[in-house]
């Protein structure tokens, strides 16, 4: 399947800021059944990107704009090939707990295991794991895939009902949260079973059929665990799913702090607004009128918007 990805975002700031500095992860990792087959990055103000891979081999492109600028838009399209997966058994065979354990004593796997800045134990992830009656039994697959149905099922997925540096706790205590907060409290939870738990940064592929609960127009993100015979399995507890061929891997980390799409610093006293958005869809089909519009809106330059505003007013 050939998937292709357009993905802007934009920054507006209430007054002129003086320099941007900002890196990015966005491009999709080619990797296993996964290849990116190509990468556009169109940054206005205009300015040279320069790109490198970070110590778990995300790609992430670095600029810096100097002039004086009122926004900043930055447009990534992409296009990726993805196969289909091999689908885990149900279940692992006895022993498999043993078998984990000998494969972290082996290898290095210790940043997956310990808790990081969003993926914590907390008090309330305590009580949610009682709740669960999570323990070391049958076999971490089994595990696992009932974690990924409990959480599914004890939470409401809402979206801004949390922010990009919400604790889990707040998730925890509402009920209700975004895909970001779903894959934090499943990390934290297999962590504290010693199940070495990375995060996935993304896109999923939406159709109607499908019946995501996730938003479309928007980022995803999922778990990762290591298991033995199996490698690293995806888990998606947003939408109850294993991840497949319709899931497209763009960065990992130990937790979301590792892996934003955006990341950066600017110098000015101003404000700053944020809006997104995301089109995935299969390669030889043309762009939906909506997503044109949305992304056109993006794109539009300050003094467009300026005379858009202008006539609401007379109007």
């Amino acid at each position: 399947m050939h998937l292709s990805i357009n993905h802007v975002t934009k920054f507006r700031y209430s007054a002129p800021i003086a320099e941007s500095i900002m890196e990015l992860r966005m491009q999709p990792l080619t990797e296993g059944p996964q290849r990116c087959l190509k990468f556009d990055l169109g940054l206005k103000p205009a300015a040279r990107a320069t790109s490198y891979r970070d110590h778990l081999g995300n790609a992430v492109h670095h600029f810096d704009i100097p002039g004086r600028h009122t926004q900043l838009v930055i447009d990534a399209k992409s296009v990726i090939e993805t196969l289909p997966r091999e689908e885990p058994p149900e279940a692992l065979a006895p022993g498999a707990w043993g078998e984990l354990d000998a494969l972290v004593e082996g290898g290095d796997y210790w940043d997956m295991l310990m808790p990081s800045h969003f993926a914590r134990p907390t008090g309330v992830l305590l009580d949610f794991a009682r709740e669960l009656d999570l323990r070391r039994r049958d076999d971490p697959l089994t595990v696992l895939r009932e974690m990924n149905a409990a959480i599914y099922n004890a939470f409401d997925y809402v979206p801004q009902s949390t922010s990009a540096d919400s604790p889990i706790d707040e998730a925890l205590g509402a009920r209700k949260g975004v895909c970001q907060d779903y894959t934090h409290i499943m990390i934290a939870l297999a962590r504290s079973l010693r199940v070495p738990c990375r995060y996935v940064s993304g896109y999923l592929f939406h159709r109607v059929e499908y019946n995501d609960r996730s938003a479309q127009d928007a980022t995803h993100a999922w778990v990762e665990a290591l298991l033995p015979g199996l490698g690293w399995v995806g888990f998606d507890p947003t939408n109850n799913l294993l991840a497949g061929q319709r899931h497209i891997r763009v960065a990992v980390g130990r937790d979301y702090a590792d892996v934003p799409p955006t990341r950066g610093v600017f110098k000015g006293a101003a404000e700053s607004e944020l809006s997104v958005a995301v089109q995935v869809k299969p390669a030889e089909e043309p762009d939906s009128e909506e997503a044109l519009r949305l992304i056109a809106t993006l794109n539009r330059p300050p003094e467009a918007e300026h005379s858009a505003a202008q006539q609401q007013q007379q109007q």
